[in-house]
Protein backbone atom coordinates (compact mmCIF):
# COMPACT_ATOMS: atom_id res chain seq x y z
CA UNK A 1 0.00 0.00 0.00
CA UNK A 2 1.29 3.51 -1.07
CA UNK A 3 1.21 5.75 2.34
CA UNK A 4 0.28 9.54 2.43
CA UNK A 5 2.91 11.98 2.69
CA UNK A 6 0.56 14.33 4.66
CA UNK A 7 -0.98 17.61 3.54
CA UNK A 8 1.50 20.86 3.61
CA UNK A 9 2.48 23.80 5.67
CA UNK A 10 1.16 26.82 4.88
CA UNK A 11 -1.44 28.45 2.33
CA UNK A 12 -2.83 25.54 0.69
CA UNK A 13 -5.76 25.36 -2.29
CA UNK A 14 -8.93 23.75 -0.78
CA UNK A 15 -12.21 22.87 -1.87
CA UNK A 16 -15.43 23.75 -0.30
CA UNK A 17 -17.75 21.32 0.80
CA UNK A 18 -20.97 21.74 2.94
CA UNK A 19 -21.46 20.58 5.95
CA UNK A 20 -24.61 18.12 4.78
CA UNK A 21 -22.36 16.54 2.61
CA UNK A 22 -20.56 14.67 5.18
CA UNK A 23 -23.97 14.71 7.60
CA UNK A 24 -26.57 13.62 5.33
CA UNK A 25 -24.83 12.60 1.87
CA UNK A 26 -22.24 10.20 2.86
CA UNK A 27 -24.04 7.96 5.10
CA UNK A 28 -25.94 7.78 2.10
CA UNK A 29 -22.99 6.66 -0.56
CA UNK A 30 -22.17 3.18 -0.89
CA UNK A 31 -20.79 2.68 -4.17
CA UNK A 32 -16.75 3.93 -4.32
CA UNK A 33 -17.01 4.59 -7.71
CA UNK A 34 -19.59 7.61 -7.26
CA UNK A 35 -17.75 9.13 -4.27
CA UNK A 36 -15.02 9.57 -6.65
CA UNK A 37 -17.02 11.61 -9.37
CA UNK A 38 -18.78 13.39 -6.90
CA UNK A 39 -15.61 14.80 -4.98
CA UNK A 40 -14.31 14.75 -8.09
CA UNK A 41 -17.34 17.33 -9.37
CA UNK A 42 -16.99 19.06 -5.94
CA UNK A 43 -13.32 20.38 -6.68
CA UNK A 44 -13.45 20.58 -10.60
CA UNK A 45 -16.64 22.75 -10.12
CA UNK A 46 -14.65 25.17 -7.49
CA UNK A 47 -12.09 25.57 -10.12
CA UNK A 48 -14.27 27.12 -12.85
CA UNK A 49 -14.42 30.79 -13.61
CA UNK A 50 -17.98 31.72 -12.04
CA UNK A 51 -20.76 32.83 -12.48
CA UNK A 52 -20.82 29.28 -15.51
CA UNK A 53 -20.02 26.77 -13.36
CA UNK A 54 -20.53 23.36 -15.18
CA UNK A 55 -18.66 20.39 -16.29
CA UNK A 56 -19.12 18.59 -19.35
CA UNK A 57 -19.26 14.83 -19.55
CA UNK A 58 -16.20 14.82 -22.16
CA UNK A 59 -14.10 16.69 -19.70
CA UNK A 60 -14.68 14.10 -17.14
CA UNK A 61 -14.23 10.99 -20.06
CA UNK A 62 -10.62 12.35 -20.16
CA UNK A 63 -9.40 13.54 -17.25
CA UNK A 64 -6.66 10.74 -16.31
CA UNK A 65 -6.38 11.50 -12.19
CA UNK A 66 -10.16 10.52 -12.40
CA UNK A 67 -10.13 7.71 -14.44
CA UNK A 68 -7.24 6.08 -12.79
CA UNK A 69 -8.89 6.31 -9.16
CA UNK A 70 -11.99 4.59 -11.21
CA UNK A 71 -9.88 2.42 -12.64
CA UNK A 72 -8.27 1.33 -8.80
CA UNK A 73 -11.75 1.08 -7.12
CA UNK A 74 -13.31 -1.61 -9.76
CA UNK A 75 -9.92 -2.85 -11.30
CA UNK A 76 -12.55 -5.46 -13.38
CA UNK A 77 -14.36 -2.62 -15.03
CA UNK A 78 -13.12 0.32 -17.59
CA UNK A 79 -13.05 3.42 -15.99
CA UNK A 80 -15.03 4.83 -18.75
CA UNK A 81 -17.64 2.76 -17.68
CA UNK A 82 -17.58 2.98 -14.15
CA UNK A 83 -17.55 6.70 -14.67
CA UNK A 84 -21.12 6.64 -16.50
CA UNK A 85 -22.22 4.22 -14.35
CA UNK A 86 -21.29 6.58 -11.43
CA UNK A 87 -22.80 9.61 -13.06
CA UNK A 88 -26.17 7.60 -13.36
CA UNK A 89 -25.94 6.96 -9.89
CA UNK A 90 -25.48 10.47 -8.63
CA UNK A 91 -28.38 11.78 -10.92
CA UNK A 92 -30.80 9.58 -9.55
CA UNK A 93 -29.39 10.62 -6.17
CA UNK A 94 -30.17 14.20 -6.93
CA UNK A 95 -26.57 14.97 -6.22
CA UNK A 96 -25.90 15.84 -9.52
CA UNK A 97 -28.52 17.74 -12.21
CA UNK A 98 -27.92 17.15 -15.86
CA UNK A 99 -28.62 19.02 -18.65
CA UNK A 100 -28.25 17.89 -22.74
CA UNK A 101 -27.80 20.62 -25.29
CA UNK A 102 -27.65 20.20 -28.87
CA UNK A 103 -28.45 17.21 -31.30
CA UNK A 104 -26.84 14.23 -32.91
CA UNK A 105 -22.79 13.97 -32.59
CA UNK A 106 -22.62 17.65 -31.78
CA UNK A 107 -24.28 17.06 -28.30
CA UNK A 108 -23.43 17.73 -25.11
CA UNK A 109 -24.41 16.32 -21.79
CA UNK A 110 -23.28 18.97 -18.98
CA UNK A 111 -23.50 18.86 -14.84
CA UNK A 112 -24.03 21.38 -11.93
CA UNK A 113 -24.48 20.69 -8.28
CA UNK A 114 -27.99 20.38 -6.97
CA UNK A 115 -27.75 23.62 -5.53
CA UNK A 116 -29.52 26.96 -5.71
CA UNK A 117 -26.58 28.36 -7.65
CA UNK A 118 -26.77 24.66 -10.07
CA UNK A 119 -30.31 24.63 -10.60
CA UNK A 120 -30.55 28.75 -12.00
CA UNK A 121 -27.72 27.78 -14.01
CA UNK A 122 -29.50 25.05 -16.07
CA UNK A 123 -32.74 26.96 -15.79
CA UNK A 124 -30.75 29.87 -17.57
CA UNK A 125 -29.45 27.20 -19.99
CA UNK A 126 -33.23 26.13 -20.82
CA UNK A 127 -34.49 29.90 -20.95
CA UNK A 128 -31.92 30.75 -23.40
CA UNK A 129 -29.62 32.99 -21.48
CA UNK A 130 -26.41 31.31 -22.18
CA UNK A 131 -25.14 28.36 -24.41
CA UNK A 132 -21.74 26.00 -23.86
CA UNK A 133 -19.18 26.61 -26.23
CA UNK A 134 -16.14 24.40 -26.79
CA UNK A 135 -13.10 23.91 -24.88
CA UNK A 136 -11.22 27.21 -25.81
CA UNK A 137 -14.65 28.81 -25.34
CA UNK A 138 -16.91 26.71 -22.90
CA UNK A 139 -19.77 29.19 -22.89
CA UNK A 140 -21.02 32.12 -24.20
CA UNK A 141 -23.31 34.97 -22.35
CA UNK A 142 -26.50 35.46 -24.55
CA UNK A 143 -27.92 37.70 -22.29
CA UNK A 144 -25.66 40.73 -21.10
CA UNK A 145 -26.03 41.79 -17.28
CA UNK A 146 -23.49 43.71 -15.10
CA UNK A 147 -21.07 41.90 -13.07
CA UNK A 148 -21.71 41.74 -8.98
CA UNK A 149 -19.13 44.12 -8.53
CA UNK A 150 -19.96 46.29 -10.77
CA UNK A 151 -23.70 46.17 -9.62
CA UNK A 152 -22.18 46.35 -6.44
CA UNK A 153 -20.08 49.26 -6.42
CA UNK A 154 -22.85 51.30 -8.33
CA UNK A 155 -25.39 51.01 -5.44
CA UNK A 156 -23.28 50.24 -2.25
CA UNK A 157 -19.75 51.60 -2.25
CA UNK A 158 -16.24 50.13 -2.68
CA UNK A 159 -14.79 46.63 -2.56
CA UNK A 160 -12.09 45.81 -0.32
CA UNK A 161 -10.26 42.61 -0.77
CA UNK A 162 -12.37 40.77 1.57
CA UNK A 163 -15.43 42.06 0.54
CA UNK A 164 -14.52 40.34 -3.50
CA UNK A 165 -13.98 36.89 -2.02
CA UNK A 166 -17.47 37.10 -0.37
CA UNK A 167 -18.85 38.24 -3.30
CA UNK A 168 -17.45 36.09 -5.76
CA UNK A 169 -18.78 32.97 -3.36
CA UNK A 170 -22.59 34.83 -3.41
CA UNK A 171 -21.94 34.15 -7.53
CA UNK A 172 -21.73 30.80 -6.98
CA UNK A 173 -24.24 30.39 -4.40
CA UNK A 174 -27.20 32.10 -5.17
CA UNK A 175 -29.21 32.91 -8.36
CA UNK A 176 -28.54 36.12 -10.15
CA UNK A 177 -32.08 37.71 -9.49
CA UNK A 178 -31.91 37.35 -5.56
CA UNK A 179 -28.58 39.36 -5.93
CA UNK A 180 -29.91 41.92 -7.97
CA UNK A 181 -33.19 41.93 -5.56
CA UNK A 182 -30.98 41.87 -2.14
CA UNK A 183 -29.37 44.93 -3.20
CA UNK A 184 -32.54 46.75 -4.00
CA UNK A 185 -33.66 46.70 -0.81
CA UNK A 186 -30.52 47.27 0.19
CA UNK A 187 -30.99 50.75 -1.32
CA UNK A 188 -34.45 51.04 -0.70
CA UNK A 189 -33.76 51.08 2.90
CA UNK A 190 -30.73 52.74 3.52
CA UNK A 191 -28.81 49.73 4.46
CA UNK A 192 -25.18 49.99 2.16
CA UNK A 193 -23.67 46.82 3.66
CA UNK A 194 -23.05 43.86 2.66
CA UNK A 195 -23.72 42.06 6.00
CA UNK A 196 -27.33 43.50 5.46
CA UNK A 197 -27.53 42.27 1.69
CA UNK A 198 -26.51 38.65 2.78
CA UNK A 199 -28.67 37.94 5.44
CA UNK A 200 -31.29 38.64 3.24
CA UNK A 201 -29.41 35.65 0.96
CA UNK A 202 -29.53 33.31 3.63
CA UNK A 203 -32.26 33.89 4.35
CA UNK A 204 -34.12 33.30 1.18
CA UNK A 205 -31.71 29.96 1.07
CA UNK A 206 -33.18 28.44 4.38
CA UNK A 207 -37.21 29.48 4.02
CA UNK A 208 -37.29 29.30 -0.13
CA UNK A 209 -37.89 32.81 -2.09
CA UNK A 210 -40.93 33.35 -4.55
CA UNK A 211 -40.01 34.76 -7.96
CA UNK A 212 -42.78 36.56 -8.19
CA UNK A 213 -41.87 38.62 -4.86
CA UNK A 214 -41.47 42.13 -5.75
CA UNK A 215 -42.82 45.41 -5.06
CA UNK A 216 -44.52 46.05 -1.72
CA UNK A 217 -44.10 42.71 -0.76
CA UNK A 218 -40.10 43.16 -0.92
CA UNK A 219 -40.53 46.13 0.78
CA UNK A 220 -41.50 44.00 4.24
CA UNK A 221 -38.73 40.92 3.59
CA UNK A 222 -36.54 43.79 4.06
CA UNK A 223 -38.25 46.02 6.72
CA UNK A 224 -37.92 42.21 8.60
CA UNK A 225 -33.73 42.29 8.51
CA UNK A 226 -33.74 45.76 9.86
CA UNK A 227 -35.66 45.18 13.26
CA UNK A 228 -35.73 41.62 13.44
CA UNK A 229 -33.20 39.08 14.55
CA UNK A 230 -30.65 40.04 12.01
CA UNK A 231 -30.84 43.91 13.44
CA UNK A 232 -27.41 43.51 15.89
CA UNK A 233 -25.54 42.71 12.63
CA UNK A 234 -26.65 45.08 10.42
CA UNK A 235 -24.82 48.92 10.30
CA UNK A 236 -27.11 51.47 9.87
Amino acid sequence: MRSFPGFPDGLSRHTPLPDSFFSELLPLMDDLGELHVILFCCRALAQKDAPLRYLQQSELEANEHLLLALRRAKPAQEPVETLLMALQRARRRRVLLAATFGEGEDSQTLYVLNSVGGRDLLARLEAGDWRPGDTRNPAENLQERPGLFRLYEANIGTITPMLAEQLKEAETSFPWFWLEEALQLAVQHNKRNWRYVRAILDRWDREGRDRGLVGRAAQDDGRRFASGRYARFIDS
